[in-house]
């Protein structure tokens, strides 16, 4: 793979701990020189382990896993770090900034550019610089999302159903360790160049989420996403200290869950505005209406419903009333064991 632009001013070797950024070589109309600058904390442990890259701000609307990092890297104590811990508490600084979910700096959507081009727009720069520096060093990658704006999800920990056995069954005990009450095997619908794929490409051990989602984020939100952050953490042997455990915690087992076929996704017919009918969370039954787009041009027209293709737990549901032909409205997950 060719060599990066970014250049980073930290050592990622050095013992201790480093605040720094990542620049990226931008011109716009007010600056011929200039970078689009993305903070980066590395800790070095004086003992030996993993490596572990922590992410967040993939979608800047996204907005638990940047407060998660940006908290651990101010509060961790180095003496707590075994091996080597990376963050990168925003990677889209800019659509973070603008509560948006693309770049507003090339319209991108961050999770659409892997593997990335060192030549290309600065979101696939950035996406190259991952994929060729970050990822090689890092032996676990934790890439924290929720469903932004355009969707709300229950709290949970998710992955991807990799081939490679041994490396699903690493995901699959990291996903367990974040502790949310569900834990869910999703598809990529929309798409792909996903952050998560290129790591996976790699043989890296993969946890992502999805910590709630809309604009408001309730305390137990940030409590989950910061304490199963930490917890993973403590599992991969990067942190000191004894994992946490459900049944330790006295709550009950983590119940898996998958959507993995399109007709678990469910998807608005027409333009108007969406009525939820079913509470994010409950149980839902094959042909059960979850929701109904209204005609605000229309009182006389009947709202068109939008249907469960089967049964299950409905683990997404849209968060903005209004919806354009083709968003994404409801997700509904089955249970599975493994």
């Amino acid at each position: 793979m060719a060599s990066s632009p970014v250049h980073c001013d930290l050592d990622f070797s050095r013992p201790g701990r480093q605040h720094g950024h990542l620049y990226l070589p931008f011109s716009y109309n007010m600056a011929g020189w200039a970078n689009l600058m993305v903070p980066i904390t590395v800790l070095n442990g004086e003992r030996g382990g993993p490596t572990a890259l922590a992410l967040a701000g993939n979608h800047g609307d996204e907005y638990p896993g940047q407060v998660a990092l940006l908290r651990l890297s101010r509060e961790l104590k180095l003496e707590e770090v075994r091996g080597r811990l990376i963050l990168v508490p925003c990677l889209s600084m800019h659509a973070s900034k603008a509560m948006t979910r693309l770049s507003p700096v090339d319209g991108k959507n961050f999770n659409r550019c892997f593997p990335g081009r060192p030549d290309g727009s600065p979101s696939e720069v950035l996406a190259h610089y991952l994929s060729s520096v970050l990822f090689p060093l890092a032996d676990i990658v934790i890439d924290i999302h929720t469903g932004g704006r355009s969707l709300d999800f229950v709290p949970c920990a998710h992955m991807h159903l990799v081939p490679d056995l041994q490396q699903r069954e690493r995901m699959r005990a990291g996903t367990e360790a974040w502790n949310s009450e569900l834990a869910f095997l999703y598809a990529d619908i929309a798409g792909s160049g996903l952050l998560p794929v290129e790591a996976e490409n790699q043989g890296k051990t993969v946890i992502t989420t999805e910590m709630g989602g809309g604009e408001a984020v309730p305390a137990s939100v940030h409590r989950l996403t910061q304490s199963g952050l930490r917890n993973v953490l403590r599992h991969f042997g990067v942190l000191d200290g004894r994992p946490a455990t459900r049944r330790e915690l006295g709550i009950k087992p983590v119940r898996w869950v998958q959507a993995l076929d399109r007709e678990d996704y469910r998807f608005a017919p027409e333009s108007g505005i969406y009525e939820n009918l079913v509470d994010l969370g409950a149980e839902v039954s094959a042909g059960e209406p979850v929701g109904q787009i209204h005609f605000i041009e229309r009182p006389d027209r009947e709202p068109v419903p939008v249907v469960a293709a089967s049964a299950g737990v409905l683990i997404g549901a849209r968060s903005p009333s209004v919806v354009i032909q083709g968003d994404c409205v409801a997700c509904i997950a089955h249970d599975v064991t493994w």
